[in-house]
């Protein structure tokens, strides 16, 4: 199971999360948000000694303005939050790995095939705000998804969330994406309640394999 943490700010934080044995780290490059990242050099530094993958976070942004954040920030991922176009996610799948997110309600179509380019799909809850909700749609309808491309899950995603995770059967199930509920603020992480969180998940993923 793949695991990213979000949300990312702060150049200490960035060194804490990343000594833990995560697969993203996600850097949100959107002006509203408050985890919105700015260029500094301990940043820079931080990030660069990273063993995970770089993900930059975006929303109905430029293609130009994506690639040249990736450029600068040294990005190996693009997450698109918005309502980016199937070209856009071709374009950019040319020279990264793609991430299209999806806001889950009750209503949604699963029928995604338009958007296969992408290499991983993320479903988030829906809610007031593009993602940061901090609040879990009803993973029961992920059974309602019958494409190809693998998926993360995302949306209030919490510590005592790791058994319920483990439940999740669907052969598409790639990963979790976690953010706000690991915060002290946003873009700061608690990082040894993650530490226990991904024991936890790994740990018991592991018991399962042995019993089976």
């Amino acid at each position: 199971m793949k695991i990213k943490v979000c949300g990312l700010k702060y150049a200490l934080n960035v060194q804490e999360v990343g000594k833990l044995p995560i697969d993203y780290a996600g850097f949100i490059f959107v002006g509203a948000s408050p985890r919105n990242v700015d260029y500094s050099s301990e940043l820079m530094l931080a990030m660069n000694k990273l063993g995970c993958k770089k993900v930059g976070v975006f929303v109905n942004a430029p293609t130009h303005f994506i690639q040249a954040k990736a450029e600068l920030f040294g990005l190996d991922t693009i997450q698109l939050h918005g309502d980016e176009s199937d070209y856009q996610i071709e374009k950019l799948s040319k020279d990264y790995e793609v991430v299209k997110v999806f806001s889950v309600g009750d209503d949604f179509n699963f029928d995604l095939s338009q958007y296969e380019k992408a290499d991983y799909f993320l479903f988030d809850t829906k809610g007031k705000k593009r993602g940061g909700n901090g609040t879990k749609f009803n993973w029961n309808l992920l059974n309602a998804y019958k494409g190809e491309t693998p998926f993360i899950l995302s949306g209030g995603i919490g510590a005592k969330d790791a058994k319920e995770i483990l439940k999740i059967k669907h052969p598409k199930f790639a990963g979790i994406d976690v953010n706000s509920g690991f915060e002290v603020e946003p873009g700061l992480k608690k990082t040894e309640l993650l530490k226990q969180f991904i024991k936890e998940l790994k740990l018991n993923s592991h018991t399962e394999l042995v019993e089976v």
